[in-house]
């Protein structure tokens, strides 16, 4: 008859490599800058960078061009004007539309700085 007191072990399986892998945690818990992030995290630290950047003339040009568009398409649409008078509007509106884009995110960024870093950096 077969032992039955003997005590079972813990299989340890060798992979192709002939590295054996342990099951599990077997070491201490990794550090801040070895763990893996989130996807939250992640998100979050991208928004942060994002906003860190100083606001560039190409920045608001893009934004008020993407306005200016929606802006013919309603003086069109919307409002019925004829599509030349709607694209001069368009148009004034866009030479508008990017200083003040520009600035407008200028203070922004400097009151976020501001907040961020008190000191401001002057002496």
């Amino acid at each position: 008859m077969a032992q039955t007191k003997k005590r079972r072990r813990s299989k340890h399986r060798g992979n192709a490599a002939g590295v054996v892998e342990t099951r599990g945690r077997t070491g201490r818990r990794p550090g801040p800058q070895e763990r893996k992030r989130s996807e939250k995290e992640q998100a979050r630290e991208r928004r942060m960078e994002r906003l860190h950047r100083k606001p560039t003339w190409r920045g608001a040009l893009n934004r008020s061009m993407f306005a200016a568009a929606l802006l013919l398409l309603a003086f069109v649409f919307v409002m019925g004007r004829p599509l030349l008078q709607a694209v001069g509007l368009a148009v004034a509106m866009l030479l508008i539309y990017i200083p003040l884009s520009y600035y407008t995110d200028l203070w922004l960024w400097r009151r976020r700085e501001r907040k961020r870093n008190p000191a401001g950096g002057r002496a």
